[in-house]
Formats: structure tokens, sequence, C-alpha cells
């Protein structure tokens, strides 16, 4: 089969909405925490219109169409009709500053720009700024309004069923990366790899139709994104909030709404906190996933103990390489069971994925030995945008390496021990933080901690620890060194200590390491 008919014959990720609609269209795809829900027929009909109206506005395949927005049914409909257009969406971190935007707006050269209201004065004069963009409509209503720029765009369009035009190869996406150790880069996401992660969600989380899930991350992110179309893809229906509330997921819970829920550990540790967090049965809940960043098993007990449903962990590279590892229901209960460790274990490498611990020259290390995780699958991006030393860097030798650094125990289960740039070496001797922030973990008044490096002039370099503790509590700094103390070698004791109300994330909720550097 040629290549050309080959691609011809694919089904492209922006069809799922049409099979599914086909199939069950009355289901709901989206869910609203007031009630409200939209069907699956609902939504297809939407974003045809969608690409309709964009094709009229001369919007083609290959242009850019960027999104700052919190998560609505809206932003799902933008990423389907890119898809369905053979478009890339731009999804842009709605945490940014206005400069950070232009420099983002600057590299991706969109030709649409869809927000939300509430950044109207953020945006102000953007398409000045960036001849390029044409369009730039609000999605939500300004006061005074019957509809938005959007609606009023849809509703120009028509619901017929749009030719198929994406091929694999295509580049659908472009993120650009969360920044939390270095300076973001564009991400060059193509449709073969988002499908790739789409069903690979569907495959390790276990997903069917008919359930109810909510993937806290947000619709930004790699995650988040995927999380919905792959709930599109399955017939599943998601919970669509425009950003984590721990109020109104615990609500939801409570509710028996959700029968799974993604959650990343700082967002679980926040639900933790609420006072009625105990109160609830959780009946309906079967699945809480968790990842992004890791957990300690102190908190994860205390997780298993409160919502009782079965638990799995999902490690990796989202916005270049999707998921890498798994930790399983089962392989929860066996930790329950009599084998506590594997708490501690990002689990087995994932459905369809090579996976390797490296040295820096890609010799494969050991069993026991800590070295540089590297995965090859369908799931990796196609490079970074305008940027082929990174690219080259980060794909050596036919592996992808995101310098996170782990071992394999001698039962293949997989260890993380942070990242290469968060190492720290004092005096010679390598320290990694996650160690220390484990340790931290298990203090009673410990809700989260970062161990960065800090420059020695004897050492070459020191531990800080940033400990966020629960509000009112009177712990100090020399009751964490000792508690340290008691559990770690001397030179990984952090030998200062900083005690806040919060420590700074992105809105994945990835602790910012690289701000906590630049602090004193």
């Amino acid at each position: 089969m040629s290549t050309a008919l080959g691609e011809s014959l694919q089904v492209s990720l922006g069809e799922t909405i049409t099979l599914t609609a086909r199939d069950d269209p009355d289901r709901a795809a989206f869910l609203f925490p007031d009630g409200g829900e939209q069907t699956f027929a609902e939504t297809n009909a939407r974003v045809n219109r969608l690409v309709s109206a964009l094709r009229d506005a001369g919007v083609g395949r290959g242009d850019r169409l960027a999104v700052f927005a919190l998560d609505s049914h809206r932003y799902v409909e933008i990423v389907l009709a890119a898809t369905k257009l053979g478009a890339v969406y731009v999804p842009l971190n709605y945490r940014l500053r206005r400069a950070e935007i232009d420099v983002l707006l600057g590299r991706a050269r969109p030709v649409a720009l869809f927000h939300d209201l509430r950044y109207a004065d953020l945006l102000e004069g953007v398409a000045e700024r960036h001849p390029g963009i044409r369009l730039v409509l609000t999605l939500d209503e300004r006061p005074g309004e019957r509809r938005s720029e959007y609606e009023r765009l849809l509703a120009s369009g028509t619901q017929d069923e749009p030719p198929v035009v994406a091929s694999d190869r295509d580049v659908i996406g472009l993120a650009f990366t969360s920044g939390t150790t270095g300076l973001p880069k564009g991400v060059l996401q193509s449709q073969r790899m988002m499908k790739a992660i789409v069903t690979e969600q569907v495959i390790e989380y276990r997903l069917r139709p008919g359930e109810v899930r909510y993937t806290a991350a947000p619709a930004f992110h790699i995650t988040g994104i995927c999380g919905l179309l792959a709930g599109i893809a399955r017939g599943a229906t998601s919970l669509i909030v425009p950003q984590f509330d721990a109020r109104t997921t615990l609500d939801q819970l409570a509710a028996d709404r959700l029968t799974a829920v993604f959650l990343v550990p700082t967002m679980i540790s926040t639900l933790l906190r609420l006072d009625d967090v105990h109160e609830h049965g959780y009946e309906r809940l079967e699945l809480m996933y968790y990842g992004a960043s890791a957990m300690s098993p102190a908190l994860l007990r205390r997780a298993m103990d409160t919502f009782r449903c079965d638990f799995l962990q999902a490690f990796g590279a989202g916005t270049e390489a999707g998921l890498q590892a798994v930790l399983t229901p089962e392989e929860h209960r066996l930790a329950l069971d009599g084998r506590p460790g594997l708490l501690a274990s990002i689990g087995r490498p994932a459905y369809g994925v090579a996976l390797r611990i490296v040295d820096d020259d890609l010799n494969e290390v050991p069993a026991g030995e800590v070295g540089e995780i590297a995965t090859r699958s369908d799931m990796l991006f196609d490079g970074y945008l305008d940027m082929p030393e990174e690219t080259e860097r980060a794909t050596r030798g036919g592996w992808f390496r995101a310098g996170d650094m782990g071992y394999f125990d001698e039962n293949g289960y997989l260890f993380l021990h942070g990242r290469k740039k968060d190492m720290i070496v004092r005096g010679g001797e390598n320290i990694y933080p996650i160690e220390i922030e484990s340790v931290l973990a298990e203090h009673p008044a410990v809700v989260q901690s970062a161990a960065v490096a800090v420059p020695d002039d004897h050492w070459s370099e020191i531990v800080r620890a940033w400990v966020q503790v629960e509000p009112g509590s009177p712990v100090t700094a020399e009751e964490l060194a000792a508690h340290c103390a008691a559990r770690l070698a001397k030179y990984k004791v952090p030998a200062q200590f900083r005690l806040v109300d919060s420590l700074p994330t992105n809105a994945s909720g990835k602790i910012l390491k690289r701000e906590l550097r630049e602090r004193e």
C-alpha cells in the first residue's frame, strides 16, 4: 500500500466525535457542575459549524489557532475543529504574563486567537502587535451581549460533515513546555502522537463507555486535553470545570456523579485537607489516578484510606512523550497486602513503551543503579519548534530523554529519583531531591516540599528545603531537620529550611523549582 493511500484510509482524530455522535448521539459528552450537559450530537454539530465558519474566514490546513482560556466545552470544540480542519491548535498557559504571551505568539504565528473575556484587558492590542492574527474572538459573552463572538461565529457555519484532511504525519498541536526547570520550548505534536496518547489513556486508564470522569489537568496541558479526547473517543462523559477547585471536586465526588478522577498529588493533598472529606462514602468512585509529579507514600496511604477506591499512578513526559510508566490498581492492592515498598514506585513501562535506564553515553545501567529514563513509543513528539539542537539533544541515539532519573529494582519496578537538572552535588556526593521530599512528606505538619540546590563556597552546593506547612502548625526548622537526620544520611539533610504558606506551582500542579532557586 502506498503512503498516500495509507494516509487517505486513516481515521483522523477529529472523526472521533463524529463516530461517537453517530453511535451515542444523546449521551452527554460534557457534564457541568450545575447539572447541565451537552450531548455528543450537539458537540459534533457545533464543531462542524466552527469548521465551516473558520473555512469561510480563510483558515485551513496548517494554520495555527491559539487558545488562551480556562477549560470549557468551547475549548474542546476548538481543538476538535482544528483536527477536522487539519489546522494546528496552540494551547497557551492562562497564567502567563503579557510579555510571555507575546513571545509565544511571536514564535507560534497563529492566524486566530480565542480567549476568555476575563483576559481581554491582558490581551488588548494583541492583533496590532501580531499582524498575522486575523481573528481575535472572546469565548464568553460581554456584559449586555446575548451571544459571544465565538457563538456568533458558530452561527454563521453549517453542520455538514467536513471531508477528512489530516494525516497521522500532520502536526496538529504546538504546545509550549511548562518551564518548571527551564524556559518553554515549542513541542510539535503530530496526529499520530495525539491518537496514540488517546489510545493509551483508554487502555491504561481502563476507560469504559458510559462512565463519568473528571480530568483535573488543564486543557492547555496534553494530559488534560487528551483525557477529554479519550472520553469522546470512548463514549464516556467528561465533567468540565473551568479550573480545579477542591470544593467543587469534593462535592461532585460526594454526590456520586463521578466514576473516576485524575488529579495531581497537590490536588489530592488539598482535597484531604477539607473538613468534610471523611464524611462521605464515595460509592460511585471506582478509580483515582494521579500523576504529573511524585507523590509520597504517606500521602498516598492517606488518600487510599479516605476514598477507598482503586488507585493508579501514571508517569510520563506528557508534552513530548506521553505516558511512560504505570503502577496499576492491582499493584496498589499488593502494596496494602504486604508490599508497602511498591507505593514508592512509579510502576512498570506502559503499553507499547520501550523504556531503558541509561548513563550519559546511552548505555543501559544494571538494576539498582540510577540513570536517566529513556523511551521510544508512538507517543513521541516531532521535535521542538525552530530548535534543532534541542531536538537532537533530547532524541540522541533514537531514544527520548526528558532528564528524569530513576532505577529498576530486581522485580522490574521503576523508581523515580528526580530530574537530572534538579540533582544536587554536595562535596562530590549526588543528592536526589525526591529522597528528601519523601522524608519530609512523612511529617504530619508538612503539606508539600521542594528541595533545591543553593551555591556554597565550601561544598559547591548545599540543600535548601522549601516546606509548605499546615496552617497554624507550630513546627520549626529545627524539628524538621531532626526529622530528616533520623532518616537520611547526614550529607542529605537540608542545611536550610524555608517554611512557607504555599509553594509556587504551574496550572498543572507542578512545583516551580526554577522560581524557588531564584528566591532567598
